[in-house]
């Protein structure tokens, strides 16, 4: 899959192209509805599929500070959208001038003059252009008189998440910020990923038996709600790409997230202890923490002691449930 940064970075002789364009936050299942749409009506007509995507999300230039908690970070986005098949993804940053341009001159600019799209694939409440003035109807009369087609794919996939509220990444990041992993697992279709680097911390856990990798992640990402949950940690290896490149070494893990109120502490870190792994020095390293289930909520308690048992039975409920097999002796 190629990727690109800008128009600038699109070859010169790209040919035609079906086209889907959004933030696509998550790549949950109501996007890969339409990104396997575009993919497979690319190869209906011999096209190539291109994914149009935006750095940093929209609403961040156009409200300032209103910026979501991200789902994916945009790298994990483009490896999510290229296991999904398709040729291209186009990155736009998205600047102060781009969301002043008309529909009229985006679709030229972008669709026509960069993509040569022969269709374009969206959902039904797709806006672009300056003040979101564009919608479908307007991209179809745009495309008339361009020499593309666009087709309108149904994206109300509903579960048992949210009590049946329509798939979205509103709905992901509401039932994630709630603890609720089930929900947002289901929506996403894999467990629920935040990223980041290991930087070193209060080193609790190491004396208490139990070391954990302090995750510092990516800025705006979505943080399940405080408490402990099952999951896997995946660190790079020799010579692998990060984590968000779908290489690396999965752990299964205990993961905690919260302000480590035994010990009175003040920061909200994310922490995951690696289940049976001993002598892991990750500093540094970029990794990925995958979130399974959630297991209980942050406590305070009165000893030690009865931290310790808590955090075995913890790591016993974790290690059953992703299959990390009996402990060691």
């Amino acid at each position: 899959m190629q990727r690109w940064r800008g128009l600038e970075e699109i070859p010169g002789d790209w040919g035609r192209s079906v086209v889907t364009i959004g933030s696509f936050d998550g790549v949950h299942r109501g996007h890969q509805l339409i990104i396997n749409r575009a993919v497979e009506r690319a190869r209906e007509l011999g096209a190539k599929a291109v994914v149009v995507t935006f750095d940093p999300h929209p609403s961040e230039v156009v409200r300032p500070g209103s910026h979501p908690p991200l789902l994916a970070p945009q790298p994990r986005r483009a490896e999510l959208i290229a296991e999904l098949g398709v040729d291209a993804v186009l990155v736009l940053p998205f600047t102060f001038e781009l969301s002043q341009e008309s529909p009229e001159t985006f679709v030229q600019q972008v669709l026509v003059d960069a993509l040569h799209a022969r269709t374009v694939i969206e959902g039904p409440n797709f806006r672009f252009g300056h003040k979101a003035a564009g919608n479908v109807e307007l991209l179809a009369k745009l495309g008339r008189g361009a020499d593309f087609d666009v087709e309108v794919v149904d994206l109300q996939v509903c579960g048992e998440a949210g009590g049946g509220e329509p798939f979205s990444s509103t709905l992901t990041r509401r039932l994630v910020a709630t603890g609720d992993l089930a929900g947002a697992n289901e929506v996403l279709g894999r467990p629920h990923r935040v990223e980041g680097v290991v930087v070193r911390g209060a080193q609790r856990g190491r004396e208490l038996g139990y070391p954990t990798a302090n995750v510092e992640t990516v800025p705006h990402s979505a943080i399940p709600a405080d408490g402990v949950y099952a999951g896997w940690l995946t660190a790079p290896t020799e010579g692998s790409l990060v984590p968000g490149g779908g290489t690396g070494e999965r752990m299964p893990a205990a993961i905690s997230v919260g302000t480590n109120p035994t010990f009175d502490g003040t920061t909200r870190t994310v922490e995951a202890y690696a289940i049976d792994r001993v002598g892991l020095d990750l500093y540094g390293m970029h990794v990925a923490v995958d979130f399974l289930a959630y297991l209980r909520g942050m406590e305070k308690f009165d000893s030690i002691d009865a931290l310790l048992v808590r955090m075995a039975d913890d790591v016993e409920r974790a290690r059953v449930l992703t299959g990390a097999g009996p402990a060691a002796g």
